[in-house]
């Protein structure tokens, strides 16, 4: 435990410089840009602002440099009176196929180099583009004989596998909507979704293997199979070989069960050719959920222009990824980075899917759980490596250094980026992975959110990197900071909630269910507290006016205001990550104001111990409430500190702050499914009650 008088309040640094930036993707886009429309627009500050102040002239060039294949093309990129809402239509007239783009990419890589390598803790798949489109072919005329037609619902609960790539392109080429939900998510999380969407197909794993367990899912099966009267086919994939699993005993009511072999077997044609529906800009390709934290996930449709030619953006300029780069990005196929992954393959990268435990050595004699991510790097030749923020802390936590390890150290020479999300990574560990892990990569923190399926700000291969900060506001997004009266506080530095002024392609098509009342939950998500010309995203942020980086500081949800003033809980977990790394394995910091009982907002920190720790909570309490006030303020000092057993979190693992919020101030609200570790909530109520 530190000293007071040992501490130094350090400010933000540069970490990284990119050496050769007019060698990059964007560098080459900023050329072609100055080209055309006579600019001389010499920095990516400049490109940006270009890119929100000119979004038609913006997003036609991105059609253009990233290549989109279309069946028709465009008559009118956007009309110019556009608001946010209702949702503007980008590129009318012209039809596309969101599953041909990414099966021929526009730099098209030989058929038999590698698409996608499909890992696991125990084994390794290798499938060259000729096999991935053979499988997909196969996969899409079985859909097509099961009578699947544009508009039905296809669901997976599958893991992050090849096959979960190989149904998705497959349905996305028929113009089905895809939704997927990882095999470890309760029954009744998965049931609050796909009731919702009543998908025609769901595909599902026998088992899933995970820190080295077979785990079977015949009971999930039957139970969700059951409760979803319009599926016609369970498709299952055995995915654990010889596993016992009665297709009889999960057949859906209305419909039938067979093994994904049966499934294929079953066309008459086999030598039918893979077919791409030419479908509208704003036609659907996914469907993703809300956290649904404190209530039923809400069903967010996206569709598939505004998918690609985000995700080939940011690929393209603001990761630097160029064909035969092999991109990996540790995620469920829940979660919206599993989409951002797999759209790697319209830029003709290589897609690398892990499914199991990311502390669970390929090599387990002898091996080292922390270390078993950094030996996949190696093992695979990953350049873009992309994360948690969570996990990235533990490796901190952990103090691991995978390049001069003492149990076969790696050499990480093929990585070139590191992407973080989830949750905002911490000052100490942006420092921590340039010393600890690799002093010459980008460190891209990025943040965005399921609501868009892709990235508000982001990295940039042309900036430097500094501490504490995501590098930029990304290309055509028009980002700012707003202050609770709707002013526009960025060039000040001051904290706000983060809004996005323009429209832009990566707006959810509609919720579900189609209609007014769809339209109604739309707009109440975004644009309730700005109005219909002004997305509010429910981030709390600030801008660097100096770098122009974007510094994430919480949900605005879980905004904390002692006495009026305004500030993340973000800032309170990263002093704890600094300081207390060894005595506290994670925390959560939310404000408690009651109605009618308290006067102000009082800062409650509730800390779970390590395993080990012997501290003494009373004096830890105290040098944390002292380290706060000098590092931050008085302000910030947190009025009451206590252990708990849990943090909750959902299932993606980010904490479940506004569910603890709401239950310290009282309100009688309905859980979602969606908190992964819901039970532990009970012991808030407890507290809640015993600390009136």
């Amino acid at each position: 435990m530190p000293h007071i008088d040992e501490i130094v309040n350090t400010e933000a640094k540069e970490l990284w410089r990119p050496s050769a930036p007019e060698k990059t993707q964007i560098y080459d886009f900023m050329n072609k840009v100055n080209e055309k429309h006579a600019l001389s627009l010499n920095d990516y500050h400049g490109l940006w602002q270009w890119s929100i102040s000119e979004p038609a002239k913006f997003w036609e060039d991105i059609w253009h440099y990233t290549g989109i294949k279309a069946h028709k093309p465009y008559d009118e990129v956007l009309k110019s009176e556009s608001s946010l809402f209702p949702r503007p239509q980008f590129f009318e007239g012209s039809t596309l196929n969101f599953a041909e783009n990414l099966l021929y990419p526009a730099t098209s890589p030989d058929e038999d180099s590698i698409a996608v390598i499909g890992a696991t803790e125990a084994e390794r798949e290798f499938i060259s583009w000729k096999e991935l489109r053979e499988r997909v072919r196969k996969c899409a005329n079985a859909l097509k004989e099961a009578g699947l037609q544009t508009g039905d619902r296809v669901a997976g609960f599958v893991g992050n596998h090849a096959n979960a790539v190989v149904a998705m392109l497959a349905a996305a080429s028929i113009g089905a909507y895809w939704t997927g939900v990882s095999p470890d998510t309760g029954v009744h999380a998965v049931l609050e979704r796909l009731k919702q969407i009543e998908p025609k197909i769901l595909f599902a794993d026998n088992a899933s293997l995970y820190n080295g367990k077979v785990h079977g899912s015949h009971a999930k099966v039957r139970e969700i199979a059951s409760e979803l009267p319009n599926v016609e086919i369970l498709v299952v994939f055995e995915t654990a070989k010889s596993l016992d699993f009665s297709l009889e005993e999960v057949r859906p009511e209305n419909g039938k069960a067979i093994t994904y072999g049966t499934f294929e077997a079953s066309v008459q044609n086999q030598a039918a050719p893979l077919e791409f529906a030419s479908l509208r800009p704003d036609h659907p390709v996914y469907i993703l959920y809300s956290s649904g934290t404190t209530g039923a996930p809400k069903p967010i449709v996206h569709g598939s222009l505004g998918t690609l030619l985000q995700h080939k953006k940011e690929h393209l300029l603001h990761c630097e990824i160029r064909p035969g780069d092999r991109l990996f990005y540790f995620t469920t196929t829940t979660w919206m980075m599993w989409h951002w992954l797999v759209s790697g393959l319209a830029s003709g990268a290589t897609i690398v899917l892990y499914d199991g435990s990311p502390f669970r050595p390929f090599d387990v004699e002898g091996g080292n759980g922390e270390m078993a991510m950094p030996r996949l790097i190696d093992e695979l030749k990953i350049t873009h490596f992309g994360t948690s923020a969570k996990y990235l802390s533990m490796l901190e936590q952990a103090a691991l250094n995978p390049r001069k390890h003492a149990n076969r150290p790696v050499s990480l020479k093929t990585l070139r980026a590191i992407f973080s999300t989830g949750s905002p990574l911490a000052p100490s560990t942006f420092e921590y992975i340039y010393s600890s892990i690799h002093q010459d990569i980008m460190l891209g923190s990025i943040t965005g959110g399921t609501d868009i399926l892709s990235l508000f700000c982001s990295g940039c291969p042309i900036l430097p990197v500094y501490k504490g900060e995501i590098q930029c506001r990304s290309l055509g997004m028009a980002v700012s900071v707003f202050d609770y009266a709707g002013n526009d506080i960025s060039a000040s530095g001051e904290p706000g909630d983060l809004v996005c002024t323009v429209p832009f392609t990566a707006q959810p098509v509609m919720f579900w269910p189609p209609g007014p009342a769809g339209l109604e939950k739309y707009r109440k998500s975004y644009f309730d507290v700005f109005g219909p010309s002004i997305w509010h995203h429910g981030d709390f942020v600030r801008v660097n006016p100096q770098t122009g980086g974007v510094v994430m500081l919480g949900r605005s949800d879980g905004v904390l205001k002692p006495s009026g003033v305004r500030f993340g809980s973000a800032e309170i977990y990263n002093i704890l990550l600094k300081h207390f790394a060894d005595d506290i394995e994670d925390s959560l910091c939310v404000g408690r104001r009651r109605e009618g009982i308290d006067t102000d907002e009082t800062v409650v920190l509730f800390v779970k111990l390590a395993p080990g720790s012997t501290s003494d909570v009373s004096k830890l309490a105290t040098q944390i409430q002292a380290i706060i006030r000098k590092e931050l303020s008085p302000r910030h000092v947190p009025g009451i500190i206590d252990v708990c057993p849990e943090i909750p979190v959902t299932s993606n693992g980010k904490k479940v702050e506004n569910a603890v919020k709401q239950i310290l101030c009282g309100l009688n609200i309905k859980i979602g499914a969606s908190v992964a570790n819901a039970s532990c909530l009970d012991w808030y109520r407890n507290w809640a009650s015993e600390h009136p």
